[in-house]
């Protein structure tokens, strides 16, 4: 089956009904920069905040570069976000040890789960 097309009464048809004109534009675009220069500060306090358990920090850290922990514990990186969250390198290290395990008892779980072809 073809599908049928409507043609519009306007050569140029938008969804939208209402343009916002230029300085409307540039505001709203400020303003939302700004809401993200807000969220970025506030992932930078939380990433060194007390309150939060170093894992917590770590997984901030994560959001805010776009990056995964190492999975070697001698990574040079591992030092690059103890410095960043506030922690001590033995501290970033326990969590990434607490990760492995927990990978490892998910992919344990599955494959005792999965039947056996």
């Amino acid at each position: 089956m073809i599908p049928k097309f409507e043609r519009s009464e306007s050569p140029f048809h938008t969804r939208f009904s209402v343009v916002e004109s230029v300085s409307d534009h540039r505001a709203r675009i400020a303003r939302e920069q700004e809401e993200i220069e807000q969220s970025r500060l506030a992932a930078l306090a939380g990433q060194v905040a007390i309150t939060n358990n170093p894992s917590e920090r770590i997984h901030i850290w994560e959001q805010l570069h776009g990056l995964s922990m190492p999975l070697s514990s001698t990574h040079r990186l591992l030092d690059v976000i103890a410095t960043a969250t506030d922690l001590q390198l033995d501290q970033v290290q326990e969590v990434q040890r607490l990760r492995r395990l927990a990978a490892s008892n998910i992919a344990a779980a599955t494959t005792a789960v999965s039947p056996k072809a």
